[in-house]
C-alpha cells in the first residue's frame, strides 16, 4: 500500500535501480583518512572525491529509501515518512542521472548538485520525529516503549546513515572553499579547542533558556582552553549543546518556585591518551532509574511535543528546548560516528553527568548502517 502511494511519482524502472544498487557494498571512511586526503585539494583530488562520492553516494541513499519502504508498525505509511522517502528517491535519480564526471568543469557540477541534495535533506530529523509522533498517537502508550525496538534500531541506522552522507557531502562541498579558516581541512579543524567549543555551545543553550523561562541557570566550565585535537566542531558543538539544554531546562524547572538560587551546570574537559572525555554534570533533580533506559529511545521525551503545535514544519528549523524525543539519541550517533561514546549516569533526587567521549585517534572506520 506505501509503495503505491509514493511511487506514482517514480517509474519501476527507477524503484529496480534503488533495489540493485541498494545492495551493494558500501565504503567507510575514516577522519585521519579525510583529514590527509583533504589536505591537498588539488583538482585532481577533488576529482577523485568526486568519483567516489558519485559512485558511493547512491549505495548509502538507496539502502535508506528501501528501508523507508517497510517499516514496522505501519510507520512506512504515515506521510510525513513518505515525504522523507520522496526526498531519499528524488535524491538518488539526480545522483544516477549525473553522467560520469570527466573534468573540473563537471566535477563543479557535481558539487552544486550535491549540495543542493544536502540542503533537500536538512529537515530529515523533525520530519521522522513527525512520522513517529503520527505513529504514536493510534498506539498503546504501554507499547510504544516495549515494543518499538526494531523501530529504534532502524532510526539508529538511518540517522547514522544520515550523518555519513552529510559529511561525505559537506567535505566535498568545504575543499572548494577558496579561503578556508586556518588550520580547517573541509569540516575538520586540526586544532579544535574543545573548551572553545564548548564555551560556545553552552552560550547557544543559554540564550534558548533564557528565551524560554526568562532566566537561566550559570554554567562553570573547566579545562585547558589551549588544549587541540582534530574533530568536526560542528559535531562536537551539536553534542554539547543538547547536552548543556538538557540540564539547564533540568535545573531550571527544578529550581522555577524555590527562594535557592539554581547551582550551576559544570562542564569539565579533560585530555587523555585515548579519549578526550566532556562531562556535563547539572543538580536538576536527577532522572529515575526505570526512566534511564528510555532516554536514548526516539519515542521518549518528557517535554511537550513543540510539533504538535506546527505539523507543517514550516519554522523545523526553530530549535526548540526539547520536546523532539530524539536529541540525545542522535548526540550519541555523532560522538560514535569517529569512534566515541554518550553515557549518562543519574542520581535521582540529585542530578545527572553525561559523560561525552571523543576517540583522539582519528582512525576509526565509519561506522556503517
Amino acid at each position: 500500500m506505501a509503495a503505491k502511494k509514493v511511487c506514482h511519482s517514480f517509474s519501476k524502472t527507477l524503484i529496480d535501480e534503488v533495489h540493485r544498487w541498494g545492495c551493494m557494498k558500501q565504503t567507510g571512511v575514516s577522519l585521519r583518512y579525510m583529514m590527509e586526503f583533504g589536505s591537498r585539494p588539488t583538482d585532481r583530488n577533488l576529482l577523485i572525491s568526486a568519483h567516489f562520492l558519485h559512485k558511493e553516494l547512491p549505495i548509502r541513499i538507496a539502502r535508506r529509501a528501501i528501508e523507508l519502504e517497510s517499516l514496522p508498525h505501519g510507520l512506512s505509511e504515515k506521510p510525513a515518512v513518505l515525504k522523507v522517502r520522496d526526498w531519499y528517491l528524488d535524491s538518488f535519480r539526480d545522483l544516477r542521472s549525473f553522467p560520469e564526471i570527466k573534468d573540473s568543469n563537471e566535477e563543479r557540477e557535481f558539487t552544486q548538485m550535491i549540495k543542493a541534495i544536502k540542503v533537500r535533506h536538512n529537515n530529515v530529523v523533525p520530519m521522522m520525529a513527525l512520522g513517529v509522533q503520527q505513529l504514536k498517537k493510534g498506539m498503546d502508550q504501554k507499547i510504544v516503549y516495549e515494543d518499538l525496538d526494531e523501530i529504534h534500531q532502524f532510526l539508529d541506522r538511518f540517522y547514522m546513515s544520515r550523518i555519513g552522507i552529510r559529511m561525505l557531502i559537506g567535505q566535498h562541498v568545504e575543499l572548494h572553499n577558496p579561503n578556508p579558516p586556518p588550520y580547517c581541512i573541509g569540516y575538520i579543524h586540526t586544532k579544535m579547542s574543545p573548551v572553545e567549543v564548548a564555551r560556545n555551545a553552552s552560550e547557544d543553550a543559554r540564550a534558548i533558556c533564557l528565551r524560554e523561562y526568562g532566566s537561566s541557570p550559570d554554567i562553570n566550565i573547566y579545562g585547558d582552553p589551549n588544549f587541540t585535537f582534530p574533530y568536526v566542531p560542528a559535531h562536537l558543538h551539536h553534542m554539547v549543546f543538547e547536552l548543556v539544554k538538557n540540564s539547564l531546562r533540568a535545573v531550571q524547572e527544578r529550581y522555577m518556585d524555590s527562594d535557592k538560587v539554581a547551582p550551576p551546570v559544570r562542564i569539565i574537559v579533560a585530555e587523555g591518551i585515548e579519549d578526550v572525555t566532556i562531562k556535563v554534570s547539572d543538580e536538576g533533580g536527577g532522572i529515575p532509574r526505570s526512566g534511564l533506559p528510555k532516554i536514548f529511545t526516539y519515542l521518549y521525551s518528557t517535554a511537550r511535543n513543540p510539533l504538535d503545535e506546527d505539523a507543517n514544519l514550516g519554522t523545523a528549523d526553530a530549535v526548540t528546548m526539547a520536546g523532539y524525543g530524539c536529541g540525545l539519541p542522535i548526540s550519541r550517533l555523532y560522538a560514535r560516528y569517529f569512534g566515541g561514546d554518550l553515557q549518562v549516569i543519574s542520581m535521582e533526587g540529585y542530578g545527572t553527568d553525561a559523560y561525552l567521549h571523543l576517540l583522539r585517534l582519528g582512525d576509526s572506520q565509519e561506522p556503517l548502517p
